[in-house]
């Protein structure tokens, strides 16, 4: 393991997670087994007593794990230089078998973090709590996946090898790799701008039918589909390199870390459309649709100006 401060600092905070994530299992099991809202008996008032426990737990959990994911991104870019052949976090995460299902669950966990906090919030303003045994229900789910991410973590910088030599986010990122995503490199770039404004405009339409289901499937749809574009056709207009495909040297200097910025408007976008599944108010289609559009404008942006810039496309 790389005994850098940043990775010290992040095991540290994992014990954290695991201390205070086994207390709220705890309350979490008996809230999900003896929750009776309409009960007016001793277990029942020492039950509601720790459910705000519970809660705050959970919250506090959710609102560190959030700048976090960000620190986690930062410390991949950051160790980078210490294995031969990589230039970015991609190399980091290339490096073990544990890099990508960690990274993958790692953002899973935050929508889902994020659903349960939505849900939490719409129960707290009912009198009678209706969603108590349903939200520490999911937690309990949650759990098993923050356990689950803590273990790909500690695997993940257990397993990192300085002496190993690793891929750089060009060959990665390429049609030449031996990854899934190679597969994708074969689509025409016409295709792929069809799927990415496809995918906004099918979100334009159903944020005017304000259907919630619907919409939140498009903003899943829209996060795979944006992730995807980003990697295969608005990369190389920000990097101004038709070969550069890396979704994480946008996260560095040299690009003015343009990249969290664009992350955190497609987190924002789709989170506030996916958790209307939890509370379908207003202004969570009114956020996700402002966000989703800025990240469009903004990749869009970048496409434009190279070719204002140089007079033809990549």
């Amino acid at each position: 393991m790389i005994l850098s401060p940043t990775i010290v600092a992040i095991m540290i905070l994992n014990l954290l997670f695991v201390f205070f994530g086994w207390v709220a299992l705890v309350l979490s099991l008996r809230i999900a087994r003896y929750w009776d809202s309409n009960a007016t008996t001793k277990r029942q008032y020492q039950l509601e007593k720790q459910s705000y426990l519970g809660a705050t737990v959970i919250q506090f959990i959710f609102i560190i794990k959030l700048p976090i994911f960000a620190f986690f991104v930062y410390t991949l870019d950051g160790i980078s230089h210490l294995l031969t052949g990589a230039m970015c976090a991609a190399g980091v995460v290339d490096a073990t078998r544990e890099g990508l299902p960690l990274l993958i669950l790692k953002i899973a966990n935050i929508y889902l973090f994020g659903l349960w906090l939505v849900l939490h919030h719409r129960d707290m303003s009912f009198e009678h709590f209706p969603f108590t045994r349903l939200k520490f229900g999911l937690f309990i789910a949650g759990f098993v996946l923050l356990m689950a991410e803590i273990y790909l973590e500690i695997a993940m910088f257990s397993a990192i090898d300085v002496d190993k030599i690793v891929s750089c986010c060009g060959s990665l990122y390429s049609s030449s790799s031996t990854s899934h995503l190679a597969n994708l490199f074969t689509l025409p770039s016409s295709t792929v701008v069809a799927l990415f404004y496809g995918s906004f405009i099918l979100l334009v339409l159903l944020y005017l039918l304000k259907n919630r289901y619907l919409f939140a499937f498009s903003n899943l749809i829209y996060l795979f589909v944006s992730i995807v574009s980003l990697i295969l056709f608005f990369a190389p207009y920000i990097y101004e390199l038709p070969t550069h495909h890396c979704p994480f040297c946008i996260l560095q200097r040299d690009y003015y870390y343009m990249g969290y910025l664009l992350y955190i408007l497609l987190f924002v976008g789709t989170f506030h459309g996916i958790s209307l599944l939890a509370n379908p108010q207003k202004r969570g289609y009114n956020v996700s649709l402002i966000a989703n559009s800025l990240y469009a404008l903004m990749v869009s942006g970048y496409v434009l100006r190279y070719y204002w810039v140089n007079g033809v496309w990549l």
